[in-house]
C-alpha cells in the first residue's frame, strides 16, 4: 500500500492538487500569497485550454500545466518547473 498524499513537485501531483476546478480556491490562495504585492489580488480564476500547437506545422507544440484567466481579463502560465528548459 503506497503513501496518503501527492507529490506537489511531480507533473501529476501539481495538476491534482493546483489544476482540477474543485481545487480552485486552493491555487487562487497560493497565486495571491506568491503575487499579490506585485500584481494585486487574484478574485477569480478561470482554467483554459492549456494546449498550443502553434500557428504553424513547424511551430513548436506547448502544454501548459494550468492556463488560467483572472478577473480583470489577464491570462497567465503557471508551470511546475523542476529541471532547466530553454526559451521559458
Amino acid at each position: 500500500m503506497g503513501g496518503k498524499y501527492i507529490n506537489p513537485f511531480t507533473d501529476f501531483g501539481f495538476k491534482k492538487l493546483f489544476g482540477e476546478e474543485a481545487n480552485k480556491d486552493i491555487l487562487m490562495d497560493f497565486l495571491n500569497e506568491l503575487l499579490r504585492e506585485e500584481e494585486g489580488e487574484i478574485t477569480e480564476l478561470r482554467f483554459l485550454r492549456n494546449e498550443n500547437l502553434g500557428a504553424m506545422q513547424a511551430d513548436r507544440k506547448a502544454i501548459f500545466d494550468i492556463y488560467c484567466e483572472s478577473a480583470r481579463g489577464e491570462k497567465f502560465i503557471v508551470e511546475m518547473q523542476k529541471a532547466k528548459q530553454d526559451f521559458f
